[in-house]
């Protein structure tokens, strides 16, 4: 016999619906998604069609007498590993007065605004396609399927992220000869290919104003006759999108913030890029209203040959590699080279993990003798110096984004005795305690960025570059300010894991006291970005986004930080 309730009884849960309510719908805590595929030569990570160039990473330089750093060299052009389209990839230029020519063949990766690079993911579920399909064909995604997941959704729009799930990389991008699978394989007619859009798709997503895409997929291009077809289908309307993303299984459908961050190639049609995605808590819907609404600040300058992006060395023969711009195949109709690069990873905006100085556990370097004179210096004030293995590809994401504060340090420009030449103005605990006076105590986990001014004013092109780095190395100038290792164990102390310049690094022009800065950011496990522009547009309250790309092994890494508010 079932008892009913009293009244009374059924009153007290109406009572407390609300709170029940509230209670299951508190947002979860943030977390950060990587959706990014490992780059490494043992990897399927480049197209395997010839002449493309195949991945490497040159470890040039590593700790000890010859180098108090881990030096890498990358050669990599953007059709490779998880990586970004912009319309001039299918759009021709306007002045070619082509079939295909419009404005948005001027947009490459130099150009695109970067608001556009995020939003909010909408996830399209199309695994029921996964391998269905004769071999050398892609099953096709249609408009229907993008309209199943409105009728269980909502209706995508202007500021969403559409992505493609199918789990296809998660399932076949392996270590090679087992990774031939998710490409080669597909081209050689042995399997089915992955799953894709058709240009029919495509012009339905664009009516509905979406901008942003993105896929699991080697490619956004259907085997083995849509693949051109389908691209101009949404770059003519300034569509960008992920090729070759994953982990779209941890995304909710909707909800979650999903970005892009490449590298700032100039007159670039495509470009290697780090993609991830933020879920759980407020800050999600904070940076979709901010990309939504085009409030974002690019703080990575361009990325070209004519620009000084890498270090001439303190010495002859000391100098980094040179970012060079390598063209492997024309296309006649586009009258545009596809081209990769082949640089050091430190070219540009990019990351510094604590493994760019501290040598590898169970490693004990030998260093030169002036090394390791100003090691045991350091030993004696900070302890052991310590050993890393975190290189780039380990770094969590969170690490490196952050609350944006900006301490400007401009007023220590011009400070220094040129008698004592080659130097930099040191920043000090006590210039950073004057900035918390003023704008607030540092909170843990903002990323620090400290305003030079430096790029800003000395980055040109050749031959009036010697501003940036040259100069200052030479003792022809005033270093650029950076941060001593006070300052670093100053800003270890308030939370603070990430530190940022822009200026060309952290550690100055004085070779020993930057040594003993990068150790110590090592030592506590802090990274640095380095190599920014147009901090002074940075408001109060800006979120700071950076990734590098996700290279296994690397002691750097290049990449794009944006801050949106």
């Amino acid at each position: 016999m079932i008892k009913m309730k009293s009244p009374l009884y059924s009153a007290f849960i109406l009572f407390l619906l609300p709170t029940i309510s509230a209670f299951a719908q508190k947002p979860t805590e943030t977390r950060f998604i990587d959706n990014s595929l490992l780059v490494s030569p043992e990897y399927p990570c480049t197209w395997p069609s010839y002449p493309f160039p195949r991945f490497q990473i040159t470890h040039q330089r590593t700790i000890g007498a010859e180098s108090a750093y881990n030096v890498d060299v990358i050669l990599i052009d953007g059709n490779t590993g998880t990586q970004l389209d912009v319309p001039p990839h299918s759009v021709a230029r306007p002045d070619l007065k082509r079939e295909k020519s419009g404005p948005f063949g001027l947009a490459y990766t130099d150009n695109i605004e970067a608001w556009q690079f995020g939003g909010e993911a909408c996830v399209v579920d199309v695994r029921d396609l996964l391998d269905k399909a004769p071999h050398g064909e892609s099953p096709l995604v249609k408009p229907e399927h993008v309209q199943r997941f409105e009728s269980q959704n909502r209706p995508v729009r202007f500021g969403d992220v559409v992505l493609f799930r199918s789990d296809y990389s998660d399932k076949y991008y392996q270590p090679l000869p087992a990774g031939l699978r998710f490409i080669a394989d597909a081209l050689d007619k042995k399997s089915p290919a992955y799953p894709d859009p058709d240009p029919s798709c495509m012009e339905f997503l664009a009516s509905r104003g979406v901008m942003t895409l993105g896929t699991d997929s080697a490619s956004m291009g259907p085997l083995p006759e849509l693949a051109e077809p389908t691209h101009y289908a949404g770059l003519k309307h300034g569509m960008i999108w992920t090729e070759s993303a994953t982990g779209l299984s941890a995304l909710p459908a909707t909800g979650a913030f999903y970005i892009m961050l490449a590298p700032r190639h100039e007159n670039g049609p495509y470009s290697e890029c780090r993609a991830f995605s933020i879920a759980g808590g407020d800050l999600p819907a904070k940076l979709i209203a901010s990309c939504k609404n085009k409030r974002v600040v690019d703080l990575s300058p361009v990325l070209s040959p004519r620009f000084p992006l890498t270090s001439p060395g303190f010495g002859a023969g000391q100098h980094r590699q040179t970012y060079l711009k390598l063209d492997f195949l024309y296309s006649e109709y586009l009258d545009m080279w596809h081209h990769g690069h082949l640089m050091d990873a430190s070219a540009g905006t990019h990351l510094v993990p604590p493994s760019y100085a501290l040598p590898r556990p169970g490693s004990e370097p030998a260093y030169d003798a002036k090394t390791a004179a100003w090691l045991r210096e350091f030993e004696s004030k900070y302890g052991p110096r310590g050993t890393s293995d975190l290189t780039t590809e380990k770094i969590p994401l969170d690490w490196t984004c952050g609350s944006a504060r900006v301490i400007d340090v401009r007023s220590l420009v011009g400070t220094t005795d040129r008698k004592a030449w080659p130097t930099s103005p040191e920043i000090l605990p006590s210039h950073i305690e004057a900035a918390e006076k003023a704008g607030g105590p540092l909170k843990a986990g903002e990323v620090v960025i400290f305003q030079t001014g430096h790029l800003d004013h000395y980055l040109k092109p050749s031959p009036n570059d010697a501003g940036v780095w040259a100069d200052p190395i030479a003792g022809k100038a005033e270093g650029w300010p950076a941060p001593g290792p006070e300052a670093i164990r100053y800003l270890k102390s308030r939370g603070i894991r990430c530190v940022a310049t822009d200026a060309p690094d952290l550690g100055g022009v004085d070779a020993s006291r930057a040594l003993m800065t990068y150790w110590l950011l090592g030592k506590q496990e802090m990274v640095g970005v380095e190599f920014l522009h147009n901090v002074g547009k940075v408001p109060a309250g800006g979120y700071f986004l950076f990734a590098a790309l996700k290279i296994r092994d690397c002691h750097a890494g290049p990449g794009r930080a944006i801050v949106l508010y």
